[in-house]
């Protein structure tokens, strides 16, 4: 009887925003993409729309997906276990590339627990591009996710960020939600020593990019309105 070679989870990172994904991606990541059938992902919708715009031509009504959700664990579990029949698995993210700030982390995890082999794929990611765009160091960094809604604990988080990027030359790399990051400016210049220097990259890879370092108080005389709009923020030295 003939041995069925055993499937992989592919990561497959998405565009940012509204570029056009085939300028980043290239064509070695879509090579195995397009006899694929078992897809997980965050938002079904936004996935087919996604992987059409990038050429893929297989009637969806043939295809397999499952959702990424709070309490998907275990869908995710079984779903995973159909790479021993020989059929590979797609994880795709909603913007950037899969398990960096993005929860298909919970699938990467599961499928190494399943001795499945995990595929990274290249791809767009707007938390490595600027901090190679920033000019701050990138022998030594942190990324830090979120910084906490509660104001109190917002500044708290500013202070601690600062302080490490100042002290130990550290950049530190942080996002928030788009409809707050105006505030999340005001915190900081409000509550930051003016030598430190400061990366707001907003928009990467769409029309409207704008990247630029300043120290703290050069960004004080130029405030940039980024309300909804997608930024990485970055302290360095």
């Amino acid at each position: 009887m003939e041995s069925i070679t055993k499937g992989k989870l592919y990561l497959l990172p998405s565009g940012l925003g509204n570029a056009e994904p085939l300028n980043f991606l290239p064509s070695s990541t879509l090579k195995n993409l397009m006899n694929a059938k078992h897809f997980i992902v965050e938002e079904i919708k936004t996935a087919r729309r996604f992987l059409r715009k990038i050429g893929y031509k297989a009637n969806f009504d043939n295809c397999f997906f499952c959702g990424i959700g709070k309490h998907s664990s275990d869908n995710i579990s079984d779903f995973l276990k159909n790479t021993q029949k020989g059929n590979d698995i797609f994880l795709m993210s909603e913007a950037g590339v899969p398990g960096v700030a993005d929860p298909g982390s919970v699938a990467v995890i599961l499928a190494h627990q399943q001795n499945i082999k995990v595929v990274p794929l290249t791809g767009p990611s707007s938390i490595l591009m600027a901090l190679m765009a920033s000019g701050l160091n990138g022998q030594n960094f942190c990324f830090n996710g979120y910084v906490p809604i509660d104001k109190i604990e917002r500044i708290k988080k500013i202070k601690s960020m600062s302080f490490s990027a100042s002290k130990e030359n550290q950049t530190q790399i942080f996002i928030e939600a788009p409809f707050r990051n105006n505030q999340l400016l005001k915190d900081i210049l409000e509550n930051t020593f003016d030598d430190i220097k400061l990366c707001i990259a907003m928009e990467i890879t769409n029309d409207e990019e704008f990247i630029e370092t300043k120290s703290i108080k050069s960004w004080k005389k130029n405030i940039p309105e980024l309300h909804k709009k997608m930024c990485v923020f970055l302290f360095g030295k």
